[in-house]
């Protein structure tokens, strides 16, 4: 069977195919066109291309372009930068994703045997509950399903349904597929259900149908669906989980008032889709069942010998026949190359039929516990909970039980209720309370992440301090973080990324070389690895001995200066490196706001200032102190020392100005090297230019123009990425550096200022991590991390705490002392810092628990009543 529906996109001529919010439509013939378009890019012999999958035009019209070009996809979640997929196992030929904010082919022609020539998708089973695996699925499978699913839904091509579920799930695929088969349109909001102005956006759409996921419907209830009327809408449906005997009860008699049509589904990734569906006439009073097959398909139920079962109301596995299919699964490219491999589908459920044809779900057979003699099944309990309005996720193995709930209900009474339900004692029961429960892109519950977290958790004791998911939200406290989080994603900046450094290391030994684009449920997966020498960013290091540097400097005034100066390069770095991808969305807030941590101990020393002077240093209020518009003397502003954080401040503005116009945006999310290095050429322009149009003296190397050309040779260290990027770089830096230290230093310390960052911009480039002894590193990371503190309260060391002790010091040991007792008091006040964003994490976290503590995995049957 072809697929025809690509075949036939133009023949729907000038009818929408995709509507965008504000009503940007797509039409089936300029589908059709850039279909044809984007299929030229693929040409080459048959192969396997991955796609990473935005819910966006971009991504589904390369689907279309692949499959049209005779090649097979495979579908990939976005990445946003991780390294890694599961589809690398299969030597992909194409690429198709977003690279630099602009979506890109890429050929990468690395497999060396051609796919079957029926193989037309394949997708992650990376489940709920199971390890990953490919799915592969067929031409026929693709159509025969899509065509299928048009038929029990009665889509004709006058429907728009609402997308909204990702497109690298099967079921989110299905809805694209099914209705381009029959021509009707999509509306894609592009956003979350929880967004403002989604339910505004589903009415002006016009949309006839809207499916989702249990969690969906959570969602929804959220945003006070069941408050609007929707004229257009003609059904809903809901598969990708069970939802719950109420919530379907409550929404089929809701929309039931209204002459709308909702459809309860079931079906798995290996059936392409769908396997079955409740006809909305004979839903009520059946909530809690799948239905029947789909047309095409059958469904039986199996022994465990495999023999079929022939009477109503006796248990087995449920078995799908249908031309839907998979052909099978793939670990490999050489599976690529296999044909079908099944004739019928064993689902892994427990079902049973009942006497009106229509089929219930019982169980899962890979999720019971054997238990003190008893068949305990997780499902049943879950169910059990659910009817005391407990939304839980029951895991364990045939040790013990552990439930995962949502809500205020106390965790005791939650083991009681396990206990009277299972008949098991509360010795082999655990519960613990969540905001919210851990859930895949696809909405089903993340039960493989609750038990790979549960066992790292009770692997090192059982420790209450929250794993790395509990790192993370106390290093981004008050943000709230989810298992699916990253750093990056979460707008990470220099100085969190030295904390959560150390927090890694203790958890995991050694850390992965790109931790901070990993979700927070794949770290929580990692092996502890225990090694004699760590390997660190080369950046901490130099952090670490910048800022003693700067301490010494500023203590004994030797000709060492260069401390500031590697600092002011590593901000750049730092910038680039870790929220590009909110300066490229020009979101300005995300850069603005972490400077929280900064200003906030800034303003309370200048208060201090204040308070101690009985006058307000307005300049440093203001933070432009470092402009030479007051003096210390006069108390108009707070001591030179602080002149870098000011600094800091304003080049953070400055950078969110530049990304703030959407020419410079494209330019630098086109060409970032090119962007950067124009930047640094006006950068020295101005540095030149500032003594020539604004003479204050000296005090000018305090100032933003001054060394702001230090900040952008370190951004363009981040974006280097090419052998020939880094050589131009260097040389230009090296150039521009020579130049300010020779020609114009006018004394030895400028000269090695100037010189030590040639070194920084080098280690940069070519030295992006150094493996150090274990020891040397554990010294190294917490002075980086508490470089910050260490540089605004050094100085109160000697010039208050030690001023009665002067005296009765020889200078020698009174300088030893400052630095000694300035970097400690730096590390105190940090440690301090992390101990209250502990606590009030944990305070938090009374009603947000982080995952953790026992992993177990599993109920009972027959089960007693709750």
């Amino acid at each position: 069977m072809s697929l025809s529906f690509i075949a036939d996109l133009a023949k729907w001529g000038d009818r929408p195919a995709l509507v965008f919010s504000g009503q940007r439509i797509v039409t089936y013939r300029e589908l059709h066109e850039r279909v044809t378009r984007q299929a030229l890019a693929f040409r080459g012999p048959r192969g396997l291309v991955t796609i990473e999958a935005e819910l966006c035009e971009h991504a589904i019209v390369a689907y279309l372009a692949a499959l049209a070009a005779g090649h097979a996809v495979a579908m990939q979640a976005p990445k946003n930068g991780a390294a890694g997929s599961w589809v690398d196992a299969f030597e992909p030929d194409f690429g198709f994703r977003r690279i630099d904010g602009r979506w890109r082919t890429e050929h990468l022609r690395q497999g060396d045997r051609t796919p079957h020539d029926e193989l037309a998708v394949m997708l992650s089973t990376s489940g709920s509950t199971g390890c990953g695996k490919a799915v592969r699925l067929s031409r026929e499978n693709i159509s025969a399903n899509a065509v299928a699913i048009a038929d029990y839904l009665g889509l004709t091509a006058e429907d728009r349904g609402c997308l909204i579920l990702p497109l690298h799930y099967s079921y989110g695929l299905s809805v694209l597929n099914s209705h381009l088969a029959v021509g009707a349109s999509l509306y894609i909001p592009g956003g979350s259900i929880l967004d403002a102005g989604f339910l505004d956006g589903l009415a002006e759409s016009g949309s006839t149908n809207l499916s989702g996921v249990p969690y969906s419907y959570e969602l929804l209830e959220k945003v006070g669906f069941r408050d609007r009327r929707f004229a257009k809408l003609r059904f809903m449906t809901v598969a990708g989980g069970r939802l719950s005997a109420d919530v379907i009860r409550l929404y089929n008699d809701h929309l039931g008032t209204q002459g709308v049509a909702f459809f309860a589904m079931y079906g798995q990734t290996e059936a392409t889709a769908r396997i079955a569906y409740v006809p909305p006439a004979q839903l009520s009073g059946n909530e809690d069942r799948i239905g029947v097959a789909i047309p095409g398909g059958r469904l039986l139920i199996v022994s465990e010998s495999g023999v079929p079962i022939e009477s109503d109301g006796v248990a087995g596995e449920l078995v799908y026949r249908g031309p839907n299919v998979m052909m099978g699964y793939a670990i490999s490219r050489h599976d690529l190359c296999r044909g079908a491999d099944l004739a019928e589908l064993r689902t892994g459920d427990l079902a049973m039929r009942h006497a009106d044809g229509l089929f219930q779900i019982v169980g899962r057979m890979k999720r019971i516990s054997k238990i003190a003699g008893f068949r305990i099944a997780h499902d049943v309990l879950e169910a059990g909970l659910e009817a005391r309005g407990i939304t839980a996720a029951v895991v364990g193995d045939d040790a013990g039980l552990h439930a995962f709930y949502a809500g205020s209900r106390d965790a005791e009474e939650i083991r009681r209720l396990l206990a009277q339900a299972s008949g098991l004692t509360l010795a082999h029961l655990k519960a613990t309370p969540l905001a919210e429960m851990p859930r895949l892109a696809s909405g089903k519950i993340d039960y493989n992440g609750l038990n790979m977290a549960a066992r790292q958790a009770a692997a090192s004791g059982g420790d209450d301090n929250g794993g790395i998911e509990g790192l993370f939200a106390q290093v981004f406290y008050p943000k709230r973080v989810k298992r699916s989080d990253s750093f990056v994603s979460l707008g990470g900046d220099s100085l969190r990324f030295v904390q959560l450094s150390i927090g890694l290391e203790k958890a995991l030994g050694q850390v992965p070389d790109t931790w901070e684009t990993l979700p927070i449920a794949e770290l929580s997966l990692q092996e502890r690895r225990e090694t004699a020498t760590r390997r660190i960013g080369t950046d901490l290091l130099i952090r670490a001995l910048a800022i003693l540097l700067v301490v010494l400097h500023h203590e004994v005034l030797w000709p060492i200066p260069g401390g500031s100066a590697a600092m002011v390069v590593l901000a750049g770095f730092s910038l680039a490196r870790f929220q590009m991808g909110a300066l490229l969305a020009g979101d300005g807030w995300a850069i603005l706001r972490p400077l929280a941590q900064v200003l906030i101990p800034y303003y309370l020393i200048v208060a201090a200032y204040a308070v101690a002077w009985g006058e307000v240093p307005w300049a440093s209020v203001f933070l432009v102190g470092n402009f030479g518009v007051a003096l210390p003397e006069t108390h108009g502003m707070v001591p030179y020392l602080y002149w870098f954080i000011e600094a800091y401040c304003q080049m953070m503005v400055v950078f969110v100005g530049l990304f703030a116009v959407p020419q410079f945006r494209r330019f630098v999310s086109a060409k970032p090297f090119a962007a950067g290095m124009a930047l640094l050429l006006a950068a020295l322009v101005t540095r030149l230019a500032l003594p020539l149009v604004w003479p204050i003296g000296n005090r000018q190397i305090f100032t933003l123009p001054w060394i702001f050309y230090l900040a952008v040779i370190g951004w363009c260290a981040a974006v280097a990425e090419t052998a020939r990027q880094r050589l131009l770089l260097m040389l230009a830096g090296t150039g521009a550096l020579l130049f300010f230290g020779l020609y114009e230093g006018v004394w030895i310390g400028t000269k090695i200022k100037y010189l030590l960052q040639i070194a920084v911009l080098a280690a940069l480039l070519y030295l992006p991590r150094v493996s150090l002894p274990r020891w040397s590193a554990q010294l190294i990371l917490p002075l980086s991390a508490a470089g910050f503190h260490i540089y605004i309260l050094h100085r109160f060391v000697p010039e208050l705490l030690m001023v009665p002790m002067q005296p009765a010091l020889p200078p020698a040991a009174f300088s030893l002392l400052s630095i000694v007792g300035g970097v400690a008091l730096g590390l105190v006040a940090w440690l301090g810092q992390r101990q209250l964003l502990k606590k009030l994490t944990a305070w938090r976290g009374r009603e947000i628990r982080p995952l953790r503590l026992f992993g177990f995995e599993a109920l009972r049957s027959p089960l007693r009543p709750l």
